[in-house]
C-alpha cells in the first residue's frame, strides 16, 4: 500500500498527492537491511506476567498465557479457550485472593468480541462473561466477589491518544464521546455493571482493601483530552463520587501537577498516588505523595529524591515498594513512611526496563514477598524473572538464543549548566576504536519521560542505527524522568532551549572521548523528539541529517489542531490565545530559513497527539527553502503506529536517509 495519501479528505480535497509530498519511492536498497529486520523480528515479546498472591504460582503472556508452578516454571501449561491453530488476542491477568482462579480477556468468542474467561484448574477456561467494547486493567474486588476493570461500552477505537483518532466528517465537536468507565462482572454469575458514572472519563483505579469503596482518577469526557485536569475521587460503590483531591486547587509544589497510581492504604485511612509534571497519560513519574481518604492537603512522602517513582504498593501500613526511573535504570527498593530511608536488603538497580502489566514500571507482588516482572535490556531480550528482590530468577527461556545485532552499550554522563544529565550511548556494531564513526542522537518522546535500555523491536528505535554502523546516543536532557521532579520541571516554557543545549553537551562529551566524525551527526525522534528534531536543525548546523517522526512545527497552529491541548498548558504556563509569545519563540516553523539539514519527515494520517499537518508545515517550508527533504504519511495511523509493514517501512526509510547523508 503506498504509506503517502491525501490528508484531511473530507476538508482538503484540493489536489492530486503529488501537490503535497514527494513520491514515496523505496528506500535506497541496503544490503545489510534484510537480514536486521530479521533479526529484530526474532525476540517474543512478554506482555504481561502475575504472581498469584500466596506465590506459589506465575502466569505470564507471551502471545499465550502460561501458567506454572514457581516451583516448576520449566513446565508450563497453556492457559486459552482457543482452538490450538487459531489462537486470538488474548491479556488482562488477575488473580483471585484466594490463589484458586486465574482471569482474562480473550477474543476466542463465537462473535470474536473480548470476554472474560476464568481458569480454576487443569480444564478449559470457561467464559464468565461477554463484552462490547474496549476493555483493560482487569482485577479481582479484594473480597474476590467481582472482577473490575476498565470498560468504553461500545467502543470504535481503544481509549487514549495514542490510537488513531476517528476521520474528521460532519458536524465537529458534537460527535458521541466513548467514555471509559470502570464496570464489572459478577465473579459467579457473570452479571455486568458499571461502577462510575457516564460522566466521568476513569484512567486508573483501585480498591480499598474492603472492597467497599474505589479511589480513581478521572475527569469529564472527551478522555484524550483531559487527563491533564483530572482529579482525583472516591466512591462508595452504589453511592454517588466525591472529589478529595483536585491538584488545580492544590497549594505548594504539587498545584497544577498531574496525578496517577491512586493506592489505598492498607487500613482505608490514606490515599497516595504519584503527582508529577507529566506529558503523556501511562508514562508516570514524579514524587509519592498520600491525603486522608476523606479529603486533605498533599503530604509528599518521597521528598526531594534524584529520581523518579513510577509505580508503587503499600505494602503495609509503614512501607512502599517503588519502581522509579533513576539516572536511566530501574530501581526498585522498600521506601520506611517513618523514616523517608531505602531498605538496604530490599534494594536493587537493573540497567535493563521492567514491567509486568499494564502501568508502566509495575511489579508484582506476592504476599509472601515474592516479586516477578518482566525485564529487557540492549544485550538481553525480554523474559520472566521472579524470586526475592535479591535472588531473582530467570523463569521463562523464550530468547535464550538471541544476540544482540548492535555493538555495546554503555551508560553515560555529563553536566552542563549545573545539571546531571544521564543516558545511554551505543558503540556501533564491529566496533573499530581506529575508525571514525557516525553519531546518530535519538531523542525520546514526552517531554516527560526516558530513554531507557530495552531490545529493540521490528520497528523505528535505536538499536538499529547501531547495527549499521552508528554510534547513538540517547540523552535524557532536562525535562525528563530520572534525575527528580526539580528536572522534570526544568523545560516548563522552555522548550527547544535548555534541553537542546543539554543534548548538545552531550554529543560534545561523547565526541571528546570517541572516535566521532563530527561531519557525520545525526538527529531523529518521534513526538517530543519528532519536534526537537524539527527545532534543532533550526538552531544548529551541527547535525547533518535528521529524521523527524510525528513532529511539532509551530505551536501556535498546533493548539488548534491537536486532540489534546490540556496539556500545554501545564508545560507553557497559559493558553496560546493568552500568551502566544511563549508558544512562538518554541515554534521551529518561525526559524525556518536557518535550516540546511537534509530532514525526512514521516506521520500517521490520523494522529491526534502530533496531527500530520504539522509535518506538512515542516515539509513545505524546507521544500520551498530547497533543502532536501521528504515526508511520508502513513494511513490509518495515530500517534503510535500499530501496522506492522508501516513501523518497518519508517525503520527502514530512517536508515536509508541518514545512510544517504551521513555517509
Amino acid at each position: 500500500m503506498n504509506p503517502c495519501r491525501i490528508l484531511l479528505s473530507g476538508l482538503l480535497a484540493i489536489a492530486p498527492i503529488s501537490a503535497f509530498c514527494q513520491a514515496p519511492n523505496a528506500p535506497a536498497h541496503d544490503p545489510r537491511i534484510p537480514a536486521l529486520l530479521h533479526d529484530l523480528a526474532q525476540a517474543h515479546g512478554v506482555r504481561e506476567t502475575a504472581l498469584s498472591p500466596d506465590g506459589k504460582q506465575i502466569a505470564w503472556n507471551d502471545g499465550q498465557i502460561k501458567l506454572a508452578s514457581l516451583a516448576d516454571t520449566a513446565h508450563p501449561r497453556v492457559v486459552t479457550p482457543c482452538p490450538a491453530n487459531a489462537p486470538g488476542p488474548e491479556s488482562g491477568l488477575a488473580w483471585s485472593p484466594d490463589s484458586k482462579t486465574l482471569a482474562f480477556f480473550s477474543s476466542c468468542t463465537p462473535d470474536h468480541k473480548n470476554a472474560i474467561f476464568t481458569s480454576t484448574g487443569s480444564g478449559a477456561p470457561r467464559q464468565l462473561a461477554a463484552l462490547n467494547g474496549f476493555s483493560k486493567d482487569l482485577v479481582f474486588s479484594p473480597d474476590g466477589k467481582s472482577l473490575s476493570f476498565l470498560y468504553v461500552e461500545g467502543a470504535t477505537r481503544p481509549s487514549g491518544a495514542l490510537a488513531a483518532m476517528k476521520p474528521f466528517s460532519g458536524v465537529i465537536g458534537v460527535e458521541g464521546l466513548e467514555v471509559q468507565r470502570v464496570a464489572a462482572v459478577d465473579a459467579s454469575s457473570g452479571a455486568l455493571s458499571q461502577l462510575t458514572p457516564a460522566g466521568l472519563h476513569v484512567y486508573e483505579f483501585s480498591w480499598s482493601e474492603d472492597a467497599k469503596q474505589l479511589t480513581y482518577v478521572a475527569a469529564p469526557p472527551p478522555g484524550e483530552n483531559n487527563w491533564w485536569v483530572a482529579k482525583l475521587f472516591t466512591q462508595t460503590i452504589g453511592s454517588e463520587p466525591k472529589v478529595v483531591f483536585d491538584p488545580a486547587t492544590a497549594s505548594g509544589p504539587i498545584h497544577g501537577l498531574q496525578i496517577a497510581v491512586p493506592r489505598f492504604s492498607p487500613d482505608g485511612k490514606q490515599i497516595a498516588f504519584i503527582a508529577g509534571l507529566m506529558s503523556d497519560q501511562g508514562s508516570t513519574g514524579g514524587d509519592i505523595y498520600s491525603i486522608p481518604a476523606s479529603g486533605g492537603e498533599a503530604t509528599d512522602l518521597t521528598p526531594d529524591r534524584d529520581a523518579s517513582p513510577a509505580w508503587f504498593q503499600w505494602l503495609n501500613g509503614k512501607q512502599l515498594g517503588i519502581a522509579e526511573i533513576k539516572n536511566a535504570k530501574s530501581h526498585l527498593f522498600v521506601w520506611n513512611l517513618d523514616t523517608h530511608t531505602e531498605s538496604t536488603q530490599s534494594n536493587l538497580t537493573l540497567p535493563a526496563s521492567i514491567g509486568s502489566g499494564s502501568l508502566e514500571m509495575q511489579v508484582s507482588i506476592a504476599d509472601n514477598g515474592t516479586i516477578a516482572f518482566t525485564q529487557s535490556s540492549f544485550e538481553h531480550p525480554p523474559e520472566v524473572w521472579a524470586g526475592r528482590i535479591g535472588d531473582l530468577k530467570q523463569i521463562t527461556h523464550l530468547n535464550d538464543g538471541l544476540k544482540p545485532s548492535w555493538g555495546r552499550s554503555e551508560a553515560v554522563s555529563w553536566t552542563n549548566e549545573g545539571f546531571h544529565v544521564d543516558g545511554w550511548l551505543l558503540y556501533p556494531a564491529n566496533y573499530d576504536p581506529a575508525k571514525k564513526y557516525g553519531l546518530v542522537v535519538y531523542v525520546h518522546g514526552g517531554p516527560s519521560a526516558a530513554n531507557m535500555p530495552r531490545w529493540p523491536g521490528a520497528g523505528f528505535g535505536a538499536a538499529p542505527f547501531s547495527a549499521l554502523g552508528y554510534f547513538v546516543l540517547l540523552p535524557n536532557p532536562r525535562g525528563s524522568f530520572g534525575e527528580g521532579e526539580k528536572f522534570t520541571q526544568a523545560n516548563r516554557k522552555d522548550f527547544g532551549y535548555g534541553d537542546l543545549r543539554d543534548i548538545v553537551a552531550g554529543v560534545d562529551a561523547v565526541a571528546a572521548s570517541h572516535p566521532v566524525d563530527p561531519q557525520r551527526v545525526g538527529i531523529t525522534g518521534w513526538s517530543y523528539g519528532g519536534f526537537m528534531t524539527m527545532f534543532a536543525v533550526t538552531q544548529t548546523h551541527r547535525f547533518h541529517a535528521a529524521v523527524a517522526g510525528a513532529g511539532l512545527s509551530n505551536w501556535q497552529s498546533y493548539y488548534g489542531e491537536n486532540s489534546i491541548d490540556q496539556w500545554m498548558i501545564p508545560f507553557f504556563g497559559a493558553s496560546v490565545y493568552d500568551d502566544p509569545a511563549v508558544y512562538a519563540k518554541s515554534s521551529a516553523i518561525n526559524y525556518i530559513k536557518n535550516v540546511q539539514t537534509p530532514t525526512l519527515v514521516v506521520v500517521g494520517d490520523r494522529d491526534g497527539e502530533c496531527p500530520a499537518p504539522q509535518s506538512f508545515e515542516f515539509w513545505h517550508a524546507l521544500r520551498d527553502q530547497h533543502v532536501p527533504t521528504q515526508l511520508v504519511v502513513y494511513p490509518d495511523e495515530g500517534h503510535g503506529f500499530t501496522n506492522p509493514e508501516h513501523r518497518v517501512d519508517v525503520l527502514e526509510r530512517a536508515l536509508a536517509w541518514f545512510d544517504q547523508y551521513l555517509r
